[in-house]
């Protein structure tokens, strides 16, 4: 099978020398643990998200009350350093902080570490914790690589030490990419563990376990401790100090299969406003994530990568309406809300970048079913001229196709298995679009299921697909999955891999640049 190309030194320096024994010590063998005398700890680690050719951000939590300190320098040494005066980290935010680094150089690898000082004493402050990331290139011939991938922790199968935990993030963060792209279902506030699971073949699958992942997640503090508990794995950490990340929600941040304004009849809930739930979910994951626009209290965003992508985060979740069958002939709703949609059509008619990667945390063509008549996503099985929320991906499409946007391409998640559909005008019920891609890669820790039926509303055809032939399979008994783009400077070349852990690359497709349909 293909493998990916090497990273040129360049450009793909890996974390090396003091900076990977700092590392490995920050995140240890064991889970972050806090002490309650002395000086602020990060024992959580550090990452970094949404970068930019001059900018980004930088997380950190503490162990108590703190004034988080950024430090940056072109070289691991920290020889010459820029100093960032970050936010005071206090029980109203979980500890949590996040820090804006402006004035970044581009195209560079930025080392940093994150000191917390105690408010009260600027001269106690603990011991460092040190990461790196490159920052978009201003040259397009620099190039751009990065992965994607999406469901962590879901299905029961949590952080399992007998098996390295989360094992694909040692796999990605070897590949040392650009930046990762989490394409929703972060965690699963919805999936309670068990510590220990058996499995078909004899085996027992070993949880590790916390009061948070024992029941469904309901308060805010409950929340809170959900998203906490991936960086109990020493692998996300390590990969966390290293990779920076964009990350999007769907609905296991919440509830499975949530919307806007739904009552629970789930007896495992006692609050049964969605919407509740909701607002302490997005609150928890704004303390937890690197998140450049959730101040405003919005998830979805452009993050511009250089000359050669842009990434538009699409929220397919919070203006949706009420699942349903989906047949309805006039849905102004639809899944992205007529405000979303209208934002994304301008910002993709005002992209100069090469590529427009819309990173959906929902297929479009894949019939993905609420109960035994609604529908969760978009299509919704009917094989004919759009309905339901199809309407505005309709719409949508239409627009980049008599607007002549060139270079869309649709990652996503979601459905935990991995696949590369192509659509095209000739062989759907609504033609008036130019034919693009759309390709699946998931769970990177999770549950794997069988492969969903297409819907021919916009003629996808499966080129490829992977997946289990029974519903949920540990990652004990499949490999984990996740992609892999990479943008090449010279020839403007974008080529996507769908990837195995183990090492295997499944499938590859290259895209040639400056097409309006592919």
């Amino acid at each position: 099978m293909s493998q990916s190309p090497s990273p040129s030194p360049a450009r793909r320096t890996v974390l090396r020398g003091s900076l990977a024994a700092s590392v490995a010590l920050s995140v240890g063998a064991a889970a972050p643990a806090f002490a309650r005398s002395g000086r602020p700890a990060a024992a959580w680690g550090v990452q970094t998200g949404d970068v930019t050719a001059s900018s980004g951000l930088v997380w950190v939590r503490s162990d108590r009350p703190a004034r988080m300190v950024v430090e940056t320098s072109a070289t691991e040494s920290f020889r010459h350093v820029r100093r960032h005066a970050g936010p005071l980290l206090g029980p109203g935010t979980d500890f949590t902080g996040t820090t804006v680094l402006r004035g970044l150089p581009p195209g560079e690898q930025v080392h940093y570490r994150v000191t917390l000082v105690d408010p009260d004493d600027p001269r106690r402050g603990g011991e460092p914790v040190l990461g790196t990331f490159r920052t978009a290139p201003a040259r397009r011939r620099d190039g751009v690589r990065f992965l994607w991938s999406g469901d962590i922790a879901g299905q029961g199968w949590g952080i399992n030490p007998d098996i390295g935990g989360f094992y694909a993030y040692e796999e990605m963060r070897r590949l040392d990419p650009d930046f990762f792209l989490c394409s929703g279902d972060t965690v699963y506030a919805d999936g309670p563990l068990q510590a220990r699971v058996p499995l078909p073949d004899g085996r027992v699958w070993r949880n590790v376990m916390t009061e948070e992942k024992a029941k469904v997640a309901e308060t805010l503090d409950e929340y809170r401790g959900v998203f906490r508990y991936n960086l109990l794995d020493p692998g996300v950490r390590a990969f966390n100090a290293q990779v920076p990340s964009v990350v999007q929600w769907d609905d296991h941040e919440v509830r499975n299969n949530w919307y806007p304004g739904q009552i629970l009849d789930d007896p495992r809930y006692t609050e049964k406003d969605v919407d509740v739930l909701a607002a302490r979910s997005l609150r928890a994951f704004g303390e937890y994530f690197p998140v450049s626009t959730l101040h405003t209290g919005r998830m979805h965003r452009v993050v511009r990568y250089g000359p050669l992508l842009d990434v538009f985060v699409l929220d397919m979740r919070t203006y949706r309406n009420a699942n349903s069958p989906g047949r309805q002939p006039d849905d102004s709703t639809g899944i992205l809300g007529a405000g979303q949609l209208a934002w994304l059509k301008r910002e993709l008619s005002r992209s100069r970048a090469v590529w427009k990667v819309l990173a959906a945390d929902m297929p479009l063509g894949l019939v993905v079913p609420d109960g035994a008549t609604d529908i969760e996503a978009v299509a919704q099985g009917d094989p004919g001229a759009p309905l339901g929320r199809e309407l505005q991906i309709a719409e949508l499409l239409r627009f980049v196709k008599h607007r002549r946007i060139t270079g869309t391409v649709w990652l996503t998640a979601d459905v935990h298995y991995t696949s590369a559909q192509h659509y095209a005008p000739e062989r759907a019920a609504f033609t008036d679009f130019a034919p693009f891609w759309e390709f699946v890669s998931g769970p990177l820790a999770a549950g794997g299921f069988p492969a969903n039926a297409l819907d021919g509303t916009f003629g996808p055809d499966r080129v490829f697909v992977r997946a289990p032939e029974r519903g949920n399979v540990s990652p004990m008994e499949s490999p984990q999955y996740f992609g892999e783009v990479d943008i090449d400077g010279d020839s403007g070349e974008l080529t996507v891999r769908l990837r195995a852990t183990g090492g295997a690359t499944l499938f590859t497709k290259t895209l040639q640049p400056g097409r309006i349909g592919q």
